[in-house]
């Protein structure tokens, strides 16, 4: 069987904040891709603006680099769990990984969720132990661990043979040996090791074409962009092919562009063939999983898993007595729109319509997967209101399941006792405990996903900040039939319509916590702080001082208020119970109760306490 010697596909994998793309920068500015004078920004790899305000990568990304004589194609994914669809999807179209793992963390959750995958595949991997610099790495025993991973996720021989390359991404050095004065001055270790171990794909070029699309990327003037490998055979632009639907139709259409990659550029080309990976324009409704065939012999090739949702929310019409003051699009139509244009390129995400026609049920891979889509949404100008996010309870052999997560907690010793009693009140169930003799304990547990909701403000708190929390979802389990998690305190809620007063502030201070600042204009049912106290409370923040003509016996004392808690889209995602929504718009992010008036909300709630007693 002959390879294609001048090709290599890898992807490489890593639990978040490892070093991916720090290392891929330093690939491509070691393989002189890159003029000269040309500037290039540090993880020139993550392009999006929320990507580089978090440092995270949301999105795989592609692209090529050349070493002596052959092109390496290489993959950037994301290290999160939520975006753990498109890990799957990329270890179909490449034969390696390479797997990134910290000198100091070690095997995170993630690492063992990509690892797992990229052996199921049966991809032969290249172990990179990354930040050798740092002064508190401890390289060989981190090998050690990653040894004991592999076995335990059922390694075979020839992937438990890898290569090890001790590296540090962001000084570009590289060595075979642990110790790091040994370091060379560039990643050429690397290199070598990918042409060596990594497998050269199967030349098959003269057989019929058989190409999958595994990404998908979109633009506004060519629409759909397939980006994926072609596994057999020769595709030109001009050919007539066939897309052979993931429902079993098919249908016809002519190749009219196609792209190579190189470096940070896409390049047109006009012919792939076997083991290239390519985007190829022209096909309106192409999706992922979809086989590109000759005409004469339809030949599909096997659909790729996409985990589906554990999450889900409702996104509504912004309906609060403040609408249409900040955002541009507001409407029913645009939201939706914007939600089917999502759906164009996330294939894990689901939109369903409700029985209101300006109500839509959203369902993600987790609290991240969906902020960001509305972080994105209320940066491009729409206003809209999110209900709380909620688990997908799914029927399993008759019996209904909800899904659990593996949690790992990396916490000082002094705080474990009040992780491990919080955790224990969520349901979570401990699998391992470590403490690994320098003031650090490692906590694994499993968690039912719903009591994960809302538990990292709540973690940061409780650890003062020096507690790190990972989580990957593991299974479905039955369903535990009662409440987990959730807010303890009640809200304090704005019985008046205005602008917010100091006096008032300082008035009602002492009855919880706000989150609103002096001078900011709130509504009637909208939430503006935490009580103390489990029930909620109607305040008054728009009361002003009297003024008078008369002199006060004593003097106004200068008096400063507590600086309140201003919430970011995510924790008030987290914050919100199943009576509130939370109302996003490109300027503000507001908390409110879904029924306003507060005589008709205590008619509610009364009823609801009423209907319940009768159920009993």
């Amino acid at each position: 069987m002959t390879k294609r010697e001048d090709l290599r596909n890898i992807a490489i994998i890593a639990h978040v904040d490892h070093g991916k793309t720090t290392l891929v920068d330093q690939l491509l500015k070691q393989s002189g891709i890159f003029r000269e004078n040309e500037q290039v920004e540090d993880r020139a790899m993550d392009s999006d603006d929320i990507e580089r305000e978090r440092g995270i990568t949301i999105l795989a990304k592609t692209t090529a680099v050349h070493y002596k004589d052959t092109k390496i194609n290489i993959l950037d994914t994301p290290g999160h769990a939520d975006f753990g669809g498109e890990v799957e999807r990329i270890l179909k179209m490449v034969d390696g990984v390479i797997l990134v793992v910290d000198s100091f963390e070690g095997c995170m959750p993630q690492t063992r969720f990509v690892l797992k995958k990229a052996l199921e595949a049966g991809l032969q991997p290249i172990v990179v132990v990354n930040k050798i610099d740092r002064p508190n790495g401890r390289a060989e025993e981190v090998v050690d661990e990653v040894i004991d991973l592999f076995i335990e996720l059922d390694a075979d021989e020839d992937q438990l043979e890898f290569p090890v390359v001790f590296a540090s991404g962001f000084n570009g050095t590289a060595s075979l040996d642990a110790d790091p004065e040994t370091q060379e001055d560039t990643l050429r270790v690397l290199y070598d090791s990918i042409l060596e171990h990594i497998p050269a794909p199967v030349d098959n070029r003269e057989e019929p074409l058989q190409f999958q699309v595994s990404l998908l990327d979109y633009n506004d003037y060519v629409g759909r962009i397939g980006i994926g490998r072609v596994f057999r055979g020769t595709m030109k632009v001009g050919d007539q092919v066939t897309l052979m639907k993931r429902d079993g139709t098919k249908k016809n259409f002519r190749v009219t562009k196609m792209y190579g990659f190189l470096g940070l550029d896409r390049v047109p080309i006009e012919k792939a063939e076997a083991g290239d990976i390519v985007a190829v324009s022209g096909m309106e409704d192409i999706d992922v999983g979809e086989t590109v065939c000759p005409v004469d012999t339809p030949e599909a090739l096997p659909l790729p898993h996409i985990d589906e949702p554990t999450l889900r929310m409702t996104f509504l019409v912004n309906n609060s007595p403040f609408a249409g003051r900040e955002g541009d699009y507001v409407t029913a139509r645009q939201i939706e729109e914007r939600l089917e244009q999502q759906l164009q390129t996330d294939v894990s995400l689901r939109v369903e319509p409700t029985d209101s026609p300006d109500a839509w049920t959203v369902s993600g891979r987790g609290e991240l997967h969906l902020s960001i889509l509305i972080e994105n949404m209320r940066r491009e100008g729409f206003e809209l209101q999110v209900s709380k996010p909620e688990v997908i309870v799914r029927e399993i052999d008759g019996v209904k399941c909800e899904p659990y997560e593996r949690v790992q907690v990396d916490v000082p010793e002094e705080y474990s006792g009040a992780v491990i009693e919080s955790l224990g009140s969520r349901k979570g169930e401990m699998l391992n405990m470590e403490n690994n003799g320098n003031g650090q304990i490692r906590l694994d547990y499993l968690v039912p996903a719903r009591g994960l909701i809302g538990y990292s403000t709540e973690f940061l708190t409780m650890t003062h900040g020096y507690g790190i929390l990972n989580h990957t979802f593991d299974q479905y389990k039955p369903l535990i039939r009662e409440k987990i998690g959730g807010r303890r305190n009640g809200a304090l809620i704005s019985m008046e319509t205005g602008t917010v007063t100091t006096y008032s502030i300082i008035q009602l201070e002492d009855r919880g916590t706000m989150f609103v600042e002096a001078g900011t204009e709130i509504y009637e049912g909208m939430i503006v702080g935490e009580n103390t106290r489990p029930a909620d409370l109607a305040i008054n923040l728009t009361r002003e001082k009297h003024v008078t003509n008369m002199r006060s016996a004593n003097k106004d004392q200068t008096v400063s208020s507590k600086k309140p808690r201003i919430l970011t889209l995510e924790e008030a995602l987290q914050y919100i119970d199943e009576d509130e929504y939370c109302e996003v718009t490109p300027t503000s992010i507001r908390l409110r109760k879904k029924i306003l008036e507060k005589g008709l909300r205590e008619r509610h709630e009364k009823n609801k306490k009423l209907a319940a007693k009768k159920g009993e």
